[in-house]
């Protein structure tokens, strides 16, 4: 699929900035900093993979589910799993008012979906199965693998970056790096890597909106919830409503849905999530083709 291909070539250009910064850095020699700085940040992005969902759900300040009281997500998890051919993952309410909702797990045995109480009270039955069927494909798409290669990268780029601002204080090789080139590549690495590793998460928050709405068989039921989510960010009330630590912080504003407290970056280049009504005209266009959505207006008369 594009969107698949597209990540790959995106964590490629990642790979490609990180080796030239161990190049300039080692000098064409052993890249003995690329293997160090590499070696950190495996660590550092290993660790938070294995515990992601611990620390996401703790962050959250999410409890575990109960079937008695919430049959319905539980009969619509169980069903989208059986379909997909996926373990049921575990389930969880979060207390916030927010419309939002996250998906985390190293893999589809070791997953968990939470759900905001304002997300549950908000949004009709076929919309949650939306929102559900698009936080399940983040899991069977691996998602939450790939963010943690490129968030590995990155944080090496960034590291290795940093030591590229000593070159000019005690840079005396004259076959080293030019001391004003290494200080434009220090400042201007990082913001590519961000750029980067931005655009693979939009990437693959239109892939999951494609294939979980594939998996539900209802695209315009996520475009709907999508509408609400929206909605809600706009909402001077709903944004003075609190939220968890999950949602105010900024590094994990990826996982969710949408980006918490209508949360938007400066620039589009930055943000983590396609603008929302992109994401409702590719659903529209995705019903269309399924013959649930007559043509646009415009496409009659074409």
């Amino acid at each position: 699929m594009l969107k698949s291909a597209k990540t790959v070539v995106l964590l490629a250009a990642m790979s490609g900035v990180l080796l030239l910064l161990g190049a300039w850095l080692d000098g064409g020699g052993s890249n003995t900093f690329l293997t160090l700085m590499l070696g950190v940040s495996v660590a550092m992005n290993l660790g938070s993979y294995y515990f992601s969902d611990r620390i996401a759900i703790r962050m959250a300040r999410a409890q575990p589910m109960d079937e008695a009281h919430f049959p319905d997500v539980y009969a619509t998890v169980r069903m989208l799993a059986e379909r997909a051919g996926e373990p049921m993952p575990r389930l969880y309410l979060s207390p916030s008012p927010q419309l939002n909702a996250f998906a985390t797990g190293r893999n589809p045995a070791n997953a968990a979906v939470c759900i905001n109480q304002g997300l549950y009270d908000a949004l009709t039955p076929e919309e949650l199965e939306g929102v559900i069927g698009h936080e399940l494909q983040h899991v069977y798409n691996r998602d939450i693998l790939i963010g943690s290669v490129a968030a590995m990268i990155g944080t090496a780029i960034t590291y290795l970056a940093f030591m590229l601002r000593w070159i000019p204080l005690f840079g005396s090789d004259e076959d080293g790096p030019n001391p004003l080139a290494a200080i434009a590549m220090s400042i201007i690495a990082p913001i590519v890597a961000l750029i980067i590793q931005a655009s693979i998460t939009r990437s693959r928050e239109s892939l999951a909106d494609h294939t979980g709405a594939e998996l539900t068989g209802k695209p315009l039921a996520l475009a709907s919830a999508l509408r609400k989510l929206e909605a809600a960010s706009n909402d001077p009330g709903q944004l003075r409503r609190g939220g968890t630590p999950a949602e105010t912080n900024g590094a994990m504003q990826h996982l969710f849905i949408a980006a918490p407290f209508g949360g938007r970056a400066a620039a589009k280049l930055f943000s983590t999530h396609p603008p929302i009504p992109e994401r409702v005209a590719a659903l529209e266009h995705q019903a269309r083709r399924m013959g649930q959505l007559g043509p646009r207006p415009d496409e009659r008369w074409g």
